[in-house]
């Protein structure tokens, strides 16, 4: 039977002991060839089972391999999920940004439109005053011209009427005849300013209203930035004030934004020039106020020295420090209300002081050498706020020319 199996996977008939060839189609009984089949039968089945381990031992192999990188690609997934998770937020609060932005937009120019109705109300009424007092005007003197008109008409027609008399009723009344036809009268007066002042109307209409609306109008050199303000700090609609707010809801995580202290920057970097900006402290416990590098990490337990040059309190005390942590305490004979940073960018100058009496209280001098962004933090007390002061939008246009 073994032998015949060896024949059909063979191919022809072949003794395996001998290798001849035979034309029977049964094999012959043999001891020896029963041993030699049996033997070969047992060395094929262990090398198949040696294949079938090796083969085992390969496809565990390649399935650790594969199920580390599989790991890895689930690693991955859920790390692109994550990242998917942030996306969302930041689209849903890029909604709510659009959105809150966009009712602060109309509630500022109503706040024009308001001004301007009400300056074309008032320019209205004036011309409407002046058109009343002169129109009166022309008609009094109207209704006089009309009288005097009247009267000499009528004294025309009383000489016309006694010259027409026969001559001794004429020669009668010559006389009174002769003072009637001498007339009292003044010549008409030229009349003049009496037409609407147009030019006083409508000359530089623009302009002035541009101008009057200077006086209400308020320039602040420097506006805060909500994507930089940690998610406990709220500020105020025109971004000009910040204060600590608990509870309020958090705006999604950003690399531009400040995570750990409660810090905010400007909205503008400085990288040349002068600029000037006083802040009102108040009775805040603890604040921090200064310049920050561009360029420097916001995020993180560092974020708040790091590329800054400051002056702040903490307790009452009040020091200046820049980035490499060199602190001098100041001396200040007052609590300090408000505070003026002054930049000369080009001088790479920063200088602080009290605007209240004048006092000069720290500078830093070869500090910066790129663009800086003021920078702002306060600490952790339900009093504490910031407030950037405005200055007259008339001082500031004054400025610029």
């Amino acid at each position: 039977m073994c032998l015949q199996q060896f024949w059909g996977t063979r191919g022809f008939r072949e003794c395996p002991v001998c290798r001849k060839r035979t034309s029977q189609e049964n094999p012959p009984l043999n001891l020896q060839l029963r041993n030699l089949c049996e033997t070969f039968l047992q060395d094929r089945s262990q090398r198949e089972s040696h294949n079938f381990s090796h083969i085992s031992e390969t496809v565990l192999e390649y399935k650790r391999e594969v199920n580390v990188k599989l790991n890895n690609l689930r690693e991955k997934l859920k790390a692109l999920c994550k990242v998917q998770i942030t996306y969302d937020e930041k689209a849903q609060h890029i909604k709510i940004q659009a959105q809150h932005t966009e009712r602060q937009i109309k509630q500022e120019f109503e706040k024009l439109h308001r001004f301007l109705r009400d300056e074309e109300a008032a320019r209205i009424a004036a011309l409407r005053e002046e058109e009343e007092q002169k129109s009166q005007m022309m008609k009094e003197k109207i209704e006089k011209m009309n009288r005097e008109i009247s009267s000499l008409s009528d004294t025309i027609r009383t000489i016309e009427k006694e010259m027409g008399a026969d001559d001794v009723t004429f020669l009668q009344n010559y006389k009174s005849t002769v003072e009637r036809a001498q007339c009292t009268l003044q010549d008409p007066e030229r009349v003049s300013g009496v037409l609407i002042n147009v030019a006083k109307h409508l000359g530089n209409l623009k302009f002035k209203v541009w101008e009057k609306m200077q006086e209400t109008v308020q320039y602040t050199p420097v506006t805060l930035d909500p994507n930089t303000a940690h998610p406990n700090l709220l500020l105020s609609g025109d971004l000009t004030s910040v204060r600590l707010c608990f509870g309020t809801q958090r705006p999604p995580n950003d690399p531009a934004r400040f995570s750990y202290q409660t810090c905010v920057l400007g909205s503008e970097g400085f990288d040349s020039g002068t600029h000037c900006w006083d802040v009102e402290v108040g009775d805040s416990k603890g604040w921090d106020v200064g310049v920050k590098t561009a360029s420097g990490t916001r995020l993180g337990c560092m974020s708040r020295t790091s590329g800054v040059w400051r002056v702040f309190q903490v307790r009452g005390q009040y020091t200046a420090a820049d980035p490499t942590q060199q602190h001098s305490l100041l001396t200040v004979e007052q609590k300090l209300q408000r505070i003026r940073v002054q930049l000369d960018w080009d001088r790479r100058e920063l200088s602080f002081s009290d605007p209240d009496n004048n006092t000069h209280l720290h500078s830093f001098t070869h500090t910066f050498t790129e663009s800086v962004l003021p920078y702002f933090w306060i600490g952790l007390s339900s009093s504490s706020s910031l407030r950037i002061l405005p200055v007259k939008a008339a001082e500031t246009v004054e400025q610029l020319r």
